[in-house]
């Protein structure tokens, strides 16, 4: 016996070039499942064997269950019967009873051979998948071998990777036996078939074509900082070097646009811009809207967007057919851009000043005329007039000492007596909604207008409704009900 299964496994890993422990295992697998077969009933067999001597050693076993969550007698055993013959033993553990082994030669079975070869398959498949991602490749040169409705599965040497449709650029006709470069996305280790995913649609794809394509980047001189891609029809790249004797746009355009012309022809004629990237967010925007000519530009921290303005004749140039500049460049910077007109863009600003300056004239009891300096000298809120340094305010020519002092005596009281109102309008409001994630008083209180004064009471409304009765946006006001429902999911889970 200990000599046939040292044959055995010698011969099978020496033929498909696997370690001998993946033989020991699969073969260990296959007697386990021809000891099954012995009983009537289903059971759970472990067979082990001696690595050193070729004996094996076969079991029946049973896993620990919590007592009251039996659910098969032949496969399972509840805790505390379990702890009567180990004491230590632990829910998830197993409770073994040795069996007779069986003679490898009564296993007539094919399926006992059909589960030592799908092992030793799956091992060799894990293998070069193994391989292959040990050279730190992440382009996959290679034919294609099949076509399919999910794709095509491409053949390299001995990798065979799987080219999904919704991965491939759109109007792309691959044929079989086409030679096809794609990047590696990801690996897939569940399930059978191949267990390379490719892709040419990512931006992943164009930032290391342009790597094969210009030896700079591969030395480390260039790098491509961002990319953007609408597959088949346009594409961004943003470019960056420290080294000042390099220009970077030239570089990845090559002589006569041979680099670039190289990187379009593999992307079925993709359009490629390469823009400069720049630390100072503004500039890249700039950049990245090119080639349209932009006039201004302001930027919403907190919001993370930007206003661009551009003239007339610069406006469709900078949307885009389809919206499709500014799009690439909103993935390409990670920005929000809103594209307008100089029309439009004074039209939004009055309308923001007008906003504000009868915030200050309701709130601060000022005139028209103050507030307008205010607005002038930067002043968007009371809290800015309020707690910005006194010395800041005292530079504003129009103003006196008086007046600058009137003026922030005035917005303390204002935020003071809206805080103490905030207050006295949640003094009813449940902890649990007050302490919610995402939850501040202002917005509590004006919850409390609305008659909700509990973390149930906000999850019952709709997104509309908190939108309609707080002002906050859907994305803010979505995010909040989800978290204010989370525990209806956790307690009915628990239940």
């Amino acid at each position: 016996m200990s000599r046939d299964v040292f044959d055995l496994v010698e011969a099978l890993a020496r033929e498909k070039n696997v370690p001998r422990e993946v033989v020991f295992q699969a073969l260990e697998s296959a007697l386990a499942s021809a000891t099954k077969k012995l009983f009537k009933e289903e059971v759970d067999a472990r067979v082990s064997i001696d690595r050193s001597t070729g004996d094996y050693e076969a079991y029946r076993r049973w896993q620990v269950v919590p007592d009251g969550e039996l659910e098969d007698h032949d496969l399972q055993i509840i805790l505390s019967e379990a702890q009567k013959q180990i004491s230590d033993i632990q829910v998830g553990d197993y409770i073994e009873e040795e069996l007779e082994a069986i003679e490898l030669g009564r296993i007539g079975a094919q399926a006992a051979k059909q589960v030592i070869l799908q092992r030793i398959r799956d091992a060799e498949r894990e293998q070069i998948i193994t391989d292959f991602l040990q050279r730190g490749e992440s382009i996959m040169s290679g034919t294609i071998k099949r076509l399919d409705r999910e794709g095509v599965i491409v053949e390299s040497g001995k990798v065979e990777a799987r080219l999904p449709r919704d991965q491939m650029i759109p109007k792309e006709n691959l044929r079989l036996g086409d030679r096809v470069r794609a990047y590696v996305l990801r690996v897939n280790r569940e399930g059978r078939g191949p267990q390379l995913i490719l892709s040419r649609t990512s931006p992943e794809f164009i930032k290391h074509l342009f790597a094969m394509e210009v030896p700079e980047i591969e030395q480390g001189l260039l790098e491509i900082k961002a990319a953007a891609r609408d597959p088949g029809v346009r594409a961004k790249i943003a470019v960056y070097t420290q080294d000042r004797r390099i220009d970077p746009i030239g570089t990845c355009v090559g002589v006569r646009g041979s680099r670039v012309q190289a990187v379009t022809g593999e992307l079925g004629g993709e359009r490629v811009d390469i823009v400069l990237w720049s630390e100072d967010p503004a500039q890249f925007v700039i950049g990245a809207l090119a080639p349209a000519n932009v006039s201004s530009i302001v930027v919403d921290e907190d919001k993370h967007s930007m206003d661009v303005v551009v003239d007339e004749d610069n406006l469709a140039l900078a949307i885009g057919t389809g919206g499709r500049n500014v799009r690439l460049a909103s993935e390409l910077t990670g920005w929000q851009i809103n594209i307008m007109s100089a029309e439009e863009s004074q039209h939004k600003a009055e309308g923001e000043r007008s906003a504000i300056r009868e915030v200050f004239m309701s709130r601060l009891d000022v005139d028209q005329e103050v507030a307008d300096i205010l607005i002038d000298e930067g002043f968007t809120s009371v809290e800015e007039v309020a707690y910005v340094p006194i010395n800041e305010m005292l530079e504003i020519e129009a103003f006196d000492e008086d007046t600058v002092n009137e003026l922030r005596t005035r917005a303390r009281n204002v935020l003071l007596t809206e805080a103490i109102a905030t207050e006295e309008k949640i003094g009813g409001t449940a902890e649990d909604l007050l302490t919610l994630e995402g939850m501040d008083r202002a917005l509590a209180a004006k919850l409390a207008d609305a008659d909700v004064h509990t973390r149930d009471g906000l999850a019952e409304l709709a997104v509309d409704e908190l939108v309609e009765a707080t002002g906050i946006d859907e994305e803010r006001a979505r995010t909040l009900i989800l978290k204010a429902r989370e525990h209806w999911f956790t307690a009915g889970e628990s239940a």
